[in-house]
């Protein structure tokens, strides 16, 4: 047994994850410790994460289970699942981009929608008129990369997978298509 299959089965993933895991770690240890080194901020800091935790589990999660729940029966009523290409489900590859979008929608929707651009705009001097532009051109970059990385493992799956007998493009069946 090699070393890295017992730190594999010992820690549960590769030492890569690890190592960013720590890295993450590094990071945030660092960002708290600018933070308490500023006497004045950190409690408002400690009040708006209790707050936001709480406003997530107690309000956002139940709506958004409840829209998703929701939508998986509308959509699938005749499916017992999610159809899904060669074993991939392709609904987890809507619901990463849809999520994040609507996150940052959540965080930015004053300065996307136009809100207050007068306030804005007198303190920090610049315009809203980007937000929206930019909003959108994320939310499509998310969902380009989303039906990427679905392609990518609809690819990946295929390649494993073998024809079966009569599948394949000697397949001496005569394929009717209406027209």
């Amino acid at each position: 047994m090699s070393r890295a299959t017992s730190f594999s089965r010992l820690y549960g993933a590769g030492p890569l994850h690890l190592l960013a895991l720590l890295g993450c770690f590094a990071v945030a240890g660092y960002a708290a410790t600018r933070v308490l080194a500023e006497s004045g901020p950190w409690p408002a800091l400690l009040t708006w994460f209790v707050g936001a935790a709480i406003a997530h589990d107690l309000v956002l999660y139940p709506l958004y289970a409840i829209a998703d729940s929701t939508a998986h029966a509308r959509l699938f009523r005749r499916h017992r699942r999610p159809p899904s290409v060669r074993g991939v489900p392709w609904i987890n590859y809507l619901r990463v981009p849809v999520g994040l979008s609507a996150l940052l929608l959540l965080l930015w929707f004053p300065l996307i929608l136009e809100g207050r651009a007068d306030a804005f705009f007198g303190a920090t001097g610049l315009s809203t008129e980007v937000y929206l532009g930019r909003w959108l051109a994320i939310t499509g970059m998310l969902f380009l990369g989303s039906a990427i990385c679905y392609a990518w493992a609809i690819r990946r799956i295929g390649r494993r997978v073998t024809p079966e007998p009569g599948d394949g493009p000697a397949d001496d069946r005569v394929v009717q298509v209406d027209r």
